[in-house]
């Protein structure tokens, strides 16, 4: 068994993002997991990350606070605002963008495949 304890978590910075603390909890650098890692993500107030996509399938699951994903789909941006355990897949190459729109740190679960 490969243990993180939260005080032991190693933080990284993630590429386009602002206002976002990241730590790794599993996978990545953390530990062995080949298939995924899961990270967990604090977005201060007005945080966000920019419109980008990745090549990674991401399920973001909300712990505490909110955060809208915004999407586009056939050229129309779409918006959708995710609350305490709400979640949702980023499928693989899927353009979305990430903003906190509200003044309490939203605490978000990441789950990337590798």
């Amino acid at each position: 068994m490969q243990v993180t304890k939260l005080s032991d978590a190693k933080t990284y910075e993630a590429k386009q993002h602002w206002d976002m603390a990241g730590l790794r909890l599993q996978g990545a650098d953390a530990t062995e997991i080949e298939k995924f890692s899961c990270c967990l993500s604090y977005f201060l107030p007005g945080g966000g990350a920019e419109w980008a996509s990745s090549p990674n399938e991401k399920a973001y699951i909300v712990l505490d606070g909110e955060i809208t994903i915004l999407t586009k789909e056939d050229g129309v941006q779409k918006e959708t605002t995710l609350g305490h355990l709400d979640s949702c897949l980023i499928e693989f190459n899927e353009l979305r963008a990430v903003e906190n729109r509200t003044n309490k740190v939203a605490t978000i679960l990441v789950v990337i495949s590798n």
